[in-house]
């Protein structure tokens, strides 16, 4: 199974999203991330992103950011975006309901459904918002993985 996690640029939500799904996820599971520009593209995850996935024993430092393209909608079977602006830009490029099916916004995947369906872009912010960001991601990946596996 390949699963794809997408925020904005590729460096802050997205590559924890990856670090902590893969580590959450037998090995025969493919895990990949993106970003919806291509600014950030080649560049490796924010080093805030690196400090907190560290401090939780995962390693992202060898990640780099990329685009997302036509051929992942393609590709992939489950593709989560961290939030709405970043969801209405994936599901734009679907080419039909089958790739539209794959996309859905991270936290609902993991149940979370109503008003906090959002994981917020922590870029602005400071090294607190990262760890509020990877908790939130961390809770979510274990639910993610958990329906995946059964």
């Amino acid at each position: 199974m390949k699963i794809l996690v997408v925020c904005l640029g590729n460096i802050c939500r997205s590559p924890l999203g990856e670090g902590i799904l893969k580590s959450k996820l037998p090995e025969n599971f493919v895990v990949d991330s993106v970003g919806t520009i291509s600014m950030h593209e080649g560049k490796k995850p924010d080093e805030r992103s690196i400090e907190i996935a560290k401090n939780h024993g995962i390693d992202i430092s060898k990640q780099r950011a990329r685009p997302i393209t036509k051929a992942d909608l393609e590709n992939f079977d489950h593709i989560y975006c961290m939030d709405l602006s970043v969801y209405e830009d994936v599901i734009s490029m679907a080419k039909n309901e089958e790739q539209r099916k794959k996309i859905s916004l991270f936290l609902e995947a993991a149940g979370n459904n109503g008003e906090n369906n959002e994981v917020p872009d922590p870029y602005w912010g400071n090294l607190a918002d990262f760890e509020n960001v990877y908790q939130m991601i961390d809770e979510a990946s274990s639910k993610i993985a958990q329906k995946l596996v059964n």
